[in-house]
């Protein structure tokens, strides 16, 4: 198996896909003879939101037809108050804001606009540094560089005060940065000296980050003392390559470069992770980007995970309980085959009908897709990058959109005005 950032550097396909293979096989890792790590105990599991959200919405999903709306007074209202205007008028751009190019030559496989935050933003490249720009006051400007990694930057993420980010490499480090004036922090190495591929905050205790290795492990670390945290960590079938926290940040959902994504409890008081379930997407697949939302819009309550997986489809899942069980809800076609892919939930609740999702794809476009509606899905479709579109990110307001490709070209594009 190649390696799953190789291909970026050299913008080539390496093989990573596989026959795509519907296989919903949800695995309990109290009987799964092919589970690895340690056991450990079943522990008791209050009925939390998905639990309850799941039952209030039984009687509604039971009797209404996939994909349709749900019929309330306040779907009704959201409609009345966004007017005549369609999610296709409402996501069309009027184009390119700006470029950003610094990082030209190197792929940038991930970007991010700050938490609530109109004109910050943050990319990784695999030129080894990160880039904190700026979009207002005009012109657009690169803020600070982040310079220390001594490999290639495979992701990174921003707490929630936007005063840190938390930045992996294939150097084998995980290093906190001061996002004001760029200093590293603190710099935490890998205890078995493996290649970094992902991160993310718990994100309700910013001193807890998620790290995946190439050695198939997960690992909690408390970035205040840089220390790993007893019992949260746990051993995946193969490389980490995406991350997502649940909002309340109970469950995380890992994938893997071999197909699976696995669920894991989050224990808030001591950070200990337990296995929960185990979904095959399709056997030798890349897992590489996993986004997870409460509702979807005001008029799709389903708590959902939203996936890319290298089989040439968005795949949109339904989380059907409190233990983060997944059943495959709605695809996409995209061309996905082998690059790290990435796609979001738009933001904002939609007062529109429809909601949507924005990914990259290998053909160098950026789609909009309306997971509500049944037939010609596509809402918009960007077109400018010279490479496979890595990354998109949407700033609070959805006002501009970001998108990363692997030529290291940054594209800001602007929203058009109603």
């Amino acid at each position: 198996m190649c390696h799953p950032f190789g291909f970026l550097s050299t913008q080539s396909a390496c093989g990573m896909a596989a026959v795509w293979q519907q296989v919903l096989a949800v695995d309990d890792f109290e009987e799964d003879p092919r589970a690895q790590g340690a056991r450990g105990h079943r522990r008791s599991v209050s009925r939390g939101s998905y639990q309850l959200q799941a039952q209030m919405n039984r009687a509604v999903y039971d009797e209404r037809p996939p994909g349709s709306l749900v019929p309330t007074s306040v779907a009704e209202a959201s409609r009345a108050m966004a007017g005549d205007t369609t999610l296709s008028e409402n996501y069309a751009f009027a184009g390119m804001h700006h470029i950003f190019d610094q990082h030209v030559d190197s792929a940038v496989p991930r970007l991010q606009f700050a938490n609530d935050d109109k004109h910050l933003l943050a990319c990784c490249s695999l030129d080894g540094s990160l880039s904190i720009m700026t979009l207002s006051p005009p012109p657009p400007s690169v803020k600070v560089t982040l310079k220390g990694h001594g490999g290639p930057v495979t992701d990174f993420a921003w707490s929630l005060s936007n005063d840190i980010i938390v930045s992996t490499s294939l150097d084998g480090t995980l290093r906190i940065w001061n996002t004001e004036d760029g200093r590293c922090i603190r710099e935490v190495r890998d205890p078995e000296s493996s290649e970094l591929l992902c991160c993310t905050f718990q994100p309700m205790n910013n001193n807890l980050t998620v790290v995946g290795n190439s050695k198939h492990h997960l690992q909690v670390v408390n970035i205040s003392t840089g220390k790993k945290v007893k019992g949260g960590s746990s051993k995946l079938t193969g490389r980490v390559l995406s991350l997502s926290f649940d909002a309340p940040g109970k469950i995380l959902w890992a994938g893997d470069d071999r197909g699976s994504i696995f669920s894991f409890l989050f224990d808030m008081a001591t950070g200990k992770l337990t296995k929960a379930k185990r979904l095959v997407v399709s056997e030798g697949s890349s897992i590489c980007s996993i986004s997870a939302r409460s509702w979807i819009s005001r008029e799709a309550r389903d708590p959902s995970l939203l996936v890319n997986a290298c089989v040439n489809k968005l795949l949109l899942y339904r989380v059907v309980d409190n233990e983060g069980t997944l059943q495959l809800k709605r695809s996409f076609p995209i061309q996905h085959g082998s690059q790290l892919v990435h796609s979001i939930f738009c933001p904002l609740m939609s007062f529109r009908q429809g909601a949507c999702v924005v990914t990259g794809s290998e053909d160098g476009c950026v789609y909009f897709f309306d997971v509500e509606r049944n037939t010609k899905a596509i809402v918009n479709k960007l077109q400018g990058h010279g490479g496979p579109v890595l990354d998109v990110s949407f700033n609070c307001d959805e006002s501009l959109l970001a998108s990363a490709d692997s030529t290291g070209m940054v594209i800001i594009w602007r929203r058009e005005q109603k």
